[in-house]
């Protein structure tokens, strides 16, 4: 049913008017196969620049999860930011679902299309899992790696030994893809340290209705994915990759535990660094964007290292409002 007035599309078109107005365009690239990719690329690509690729994870399109990253990174680097496949106006008619897939799509529209050989990579959550994938399958290309929050190193095990909030798929898928207002709130209160209380349903109705309704069937293949990739016995058969690596958790994330991160930095080993955001949740970049965006500056602008220091590794990171100005 229309609605006479939307609050998040009136929203999405004013983050359309923003990434305009820093500098960025809207395109949509056929891949062939019946794949469509839509990225936010630099409206005047400049060679001299590192180029930066932003992935985002479940929920609304990149826009309203890089929204208020933009300004710190337009600047000093070509930022591109697509929709990863079934989000957005991103989509395949192919049956594949894996993060894999999703890897050779968005390499496919780098290389081929915008003719990006060598790039730093920030992926949260979803989008960690397919930036991990396109660093393990392109080495070359990828010359720096952020996963944000991610459950690479999940094991087979962890579901039924009660890691998660959930205790099998099918209860994530619902939480996950919420399509009632009670569930949209659930997931909130698992995203957030400390959801926004009191928004009326009529609001979350209507976000679910233009964000979360189309692709159902596919993003729950997308999920179910996920967990199929990670059938090991032991992370430690999880391919490794060489380039530095930052690690960036919520310190109270619910979806994917800090214990997944610590995991992660244990298998990458010193060209791994772990910084843990104090009193954030899984939606760690919307929940504290200044915090979230030094930590990836500090990272992505320093090229002076090749390595981290063994003592430097992991520290967890509460800096005050006075600080970030």
């Amino acid at each position: 049913m229309a609605r006479l007035f939307s609050f998040t599309t009136m929203k999405d078109r004013w983050y359309r008017y923003f990434f305009s107005f820093s500098g960025l365009r809207s395109v949509s690239n056929d891949l062939g196969d019946g794949t469509i990719m839509h990225c936010w690329i630099p409206r005047t690509y400049k060679p001299s620049k590192p180029n930066l690729l932003l992935l985002h994870g479940f929920g609304a399109n990149a826009m309203w999860q890089y929204a208020d990253l933009l300004s710190y990174f337009t600047p000093k680097f070509n930022v591109f930011v697509p929709d990863l496949l079934f989000f957005g106006s991103s989509f395949t008619t192919r049956p594949e679902r894996s993060e894999s897939f999703q890897a050779k799509c968005v390499m496919k529209l780098m290389v081929d299309w915008f003719g990006v050989r060598r790039m730093r990579l920030v992926g949260i959550s979803y989008g960690g899992f397919v930036g991990y994938s396109m660093t393990v399958q392109f080495p070359e290309v990828v010359e720096r790696l952020v996963v944000c929050c991610s459950g690479l190193c999940l094991e087979e095990k962890d579901l039924r030994d009660g890691l998660f909030t959930v205790s099998n798929v099918e209860e994530a898928e619902k939480i996950l893809l919420a399509q009632t207002p009670e569930k949209l709130r659930e997931l909130m209160k698992v995203s957030f340290v400390k959801p926004v209380k009191g928004i009326p349903n009529y609001f979350l109705a209507d976000f679910i209705d233009v964000m979360c309704s189309e692709y159902l069937k596919e993003k729950r293949e997308l999920i179910q994915s996920i967990l199929k990739d990670r059938q090991y016995s032991e992370y430690s058969r999880m391919p490794k990759v060489n380039q530095p690596t930052l690690i960036l958790w919520g310190e109270k994330d619910q979806i994917f535990p800090l214990i997944l991160g610590e995991r992660l930095l244990r298998h990458l080993g010193e060209n791994a660094r772990m910084v843990v955001i104090a009193n954030a949740g899984h939606a760690v970049n919307l929940e504290k964007p200044k915090e979230f965006a030094k930590h990836l500056k500090d990272f992505l602008h320093d090229d002076s290292f090749t390595s981290f220091s063994t003592s430097s590794r992991s520290f967890y990171s509460c800096i005050s409002e006075d600080e970030l100005r």
